[in-house]
């Protein structure tokens, strides 16, 4: 390194540190991904990093000024990180970046758009690369190689950030950590894997996967609420009740019905008429129970999957149907007249021709929640005498 001058040395710090202000109020992103970049190696950064070894006071030029206050929690670890990073002690580099990363993300989550999500990116990128690094250094040194898997548990706290708000943005996230053979997704700390399972199973949801969501979000449920009295004290109720309205609609999805006790017990009162109306085949108690709650079900995002559910509660009216005809007339239980379902409906205040009645079973012979044909000039439907009603069994109704 050529002779730096204290001078020297303080101007280009404060070129840096009026440059990461200026990126921030600016929402320059560009300028500030490029501060950010460790492993590029810049020469400007380099240099930053033997300013910081000549003017060895940055620490309170940051405290004391208005205009760098403001990113002390990110700067000071940031610049200890890059001076530790010069000499080549990875170990205390990755320490330091991985604490002004925490404090990057805590002030992500205070701005009011997504501007710097690019620089979130670089930080996902560099803290990665560094811990690589500082395991190979441990390693060599005969130390059990573990920043990755903490760098990990940091990619779980940005995938957080990430969901739900952007949800086009997370799927790149996910791909690192479902890919990545660094990570056991078994070894990273509880709180962090339910964290993980409830978003990824969020976005199934959004996604209509429904057998995945109820694998994650079930996965989540059952972790966060543990059997030791001593932890269900600790776990919040709250993160229950968060996990439990997005599981609810997709075990209502799949054909399973929660108890009365766990939405009594949960104060989950929005689900309780839901519930019923699949019961009963109940179309009207459906539609009244979406209509009184559909403020909650669309800012929760649930909404058109409960919507979803009137094809169940049509095949759950027509087996009711069935079976009285059964108990009636065994003989011809199998053969139901559409006029009847009319009748059916009607009486749940529900108005629909004989036309509109045979395209919603031909649905539902479609989805497979009816098994028959039609009698077309009978007007009938002429059911199987083997299963005529399949059950979902877990699985959703075909689409």
């Amino acid at each position: 390194m050529a002779y730096m001058s204290m001078g020297e040395a303080h101007r280009r710090i404060t070129d840096y540190l009026n440059r990461f202000s200026d990126a921030v109020s600016s929402q320059d992103v560009a300028s500030l991904k490029q501060l950010l970049s460790f492993s590029s190696n810049s020469p400007s950064l380099l240099s930053l990093a033997d300013s910081l070894n000549v003017f060895q006071d940055a620490n309170r030029l940051i405290k004391q000024s208005d205009n760098y206050s403001p990113f002390a929690d990110i700067t000071v670890p940031l610049f200890r990180s890059l001076q530790h990073y010069r000499t080549g002690n990875l170990v205390d580099a990755y320490l330091a970046f991985e604490k002004s990363a925490n404090a990057f993300i805590q002030e992500f989550r205070n701005w009011e758009s997504a501007w710097a999500l690019e620089a979130l990116y670089v930080i996902a990128y560099e803290i990665r690369v560094l811990a690589e690094r500082a395991d190979r250094e441990l390693a060599s040194n005969g130390k059990s190689p573990e920043k990755l898997k903490a760098a990990g548990s940091f990619l779980m706290k940005v995938f957080g950030v990430l969901a739900l708000g952007t949800v086009h943005l997370c799927r790149s996230v996910i791909r690192s950590i479902e890919t990545a053979r660094i990570f056991d997704f078994e070894e990273f700390p509880k709180r962090d894997k339910v964290t993980y399972m409830y978003y990824t199973g969020r976005l199934e949801v959004f996604n209509e996967n429904f057998p995945a969501a109820d694998q994650k979000l079930s996965y989540a449920l059952i972790n966060c609420n543990p059997r030791s009295e001593a932890n269900i004290r600790s776990v919040s109720a709250v993160l229950i009740v968060m996990i439990l309205k997005y599981l609810i609609p997709v075990k209502l999805s799949i054909g399973i019905l929660p108890k009365d006790w766990l939405l009594e017990k949960y104060n989950l009162v929005e689900y309780s008429n839901i519930v019923q109306a699949l019961r009963r085949g109940d179309l009207r108690l459906l539609r009244h129970a979406l209509e009184e709650h559909e403020d909650q079900f669309l800012r929760s995002g649930v909404y058109l999957v409960l919507e979803k559910l009137e094809l169940q509660v049509y095949q759950r009216l027509f087996k009711k149907i069935y079976i009285i005809q059964k108990q009636k007339d065994p003989s011809k239980a199998h053969q139901m007249k559409l006029d009847v379902i009319v009748k059916a409906l009607k009486w749940l205040e529900m108005d629909m021709d004989v036309d509109e009645v045979e395209c919603i079973v031909a649905i539902l012979i479609h989805k497979n929640l009816v098994k028959g044909y039609f009698a077309h000039k009978s007007k009938v439907v002429v059911l199987s005498k083997q299963d005529p009603f399949p059950k979902l069994n877990g699985k959703p109704v075909n689409s």
